[in-house]
């Protein structure tokens, strides 16, 4: 389905580093980007153009765009979004929409990935103790930082800093006029290894959603569309809030299959159980 296929993917800050290689080992398709395709118009981290979309809607505009560009029929365009995680509040999280679009064929393929592996961050600073402090935790210079006035500034800003006096000199510059300066993480993917590791771990995923093929049709994607609650307690049998089973569909025929005990156990400890633990 995919074996000799050229498929762009919508970057300008080097993602295909990352995609590339994988894509066309799993795949077999032949990878290439257009230096021309900005996906900055869809929304930057730092704020200067809003991406007006959520991360879904986003990923399916710049796939659809770089696919337009080239002439061509299969796409990839990741997405990222960082913030508080929505389950641990105080913990920052990177999430990565990643989504393969197959026009050809009428397929798209789509994984999240969330992570509390992000050095996410932006603070006020006002002494160069500060400065210094603010860069040891946010892993630089391994990891880029960005300067502006304050945080909702879209003037001055400087980005991609990746050079200790580089940045004292743009931090003493900004520091003339203003009694503070707002630092904050370039989460920009060239400039942040561990959001690549997060990318790549979203890629890996994918691929095995993709290599999933149906049991009827063989078409691939054949992954979880709903999962089913109700495990028992075994001490008083009755239905927990753990996952029961999976249920599985086909993006072409619509093939259904359900996988009970996905986990490898068929009861719940007593611990996890609303009855026997209220």
């Amino acid at each position: 389905m995919f074996e000799g296929r050229r498929l762009v993917i919508a970057t300008k800050h080097r993602k295909e580093e990352i995609l590339a290689p994988l894509l066309e080992k799993e795949l077999g398709v032949i990878c290439f980007v257009d230096p021309h395709f900005d996906s900055d118009l869809f929304g930057t981290f730092s704020g200067e153009i809003e991406r007006k979309e959520n991360p879904w809607v986003t990923a399916k505009l710049k796939v659809e765009r770089a696919m337009e560009m080239t002439n061509c029929d299969l796409g990839i365009a990741s997405e990222g979004s960082f913030g508080n995680h929505p389950i641990i509040h105080f913990l920052p999280a990177d999430e990565e929409l990643l989504m393969l679009y197959d026009k050809k064929n009428e397929a798209t393929f789509v994984w999240r990935e969330l992570s509390v592996e992000t050095n996410f961050k932006g603070a006020y600073i006002s002494s160069l103790a500060d400065l210094e402090d603010f860069a040891t935790k946010v892993k630089f210079p391994s990891h880029a930082l960005i300067l502006r006035k304050s945080k909702d500034c879209k003037e001055e800003i400087i980005k991609g800093i990746l050079d200790w006096n580089f940045l004292v000199d743009a931090f003493n510059n900004l520091r003339k006029c203003n009694e503070s300066v707002f630092i904050e993480t370039d989460m920009r993917a060239m400039f942040n290894p561990t959001r690549r590791k997060v990318i790549s771990t979203a890629v890996e995923k994918l691929m095995n959603i993709i290599k999933s093929t149906c049991p009827v049709c063989q078409f691939p994607g054949f992954s979880v569309v709903e999962s089913k609650k109700g495990l028992p307690c075994n001490e008083c049998h009755s239905p927990t809030q753990s996952t029961l089973s999976l249920i599985y569909k086909c993006k072409k025929c619509g093939a259904i299959e359900e996988e009970f005990f996905p986990n490898g156990k068929k009861e719940e400890d007593p611990t996890f159980c609303l009855w026997c633990n209220p």
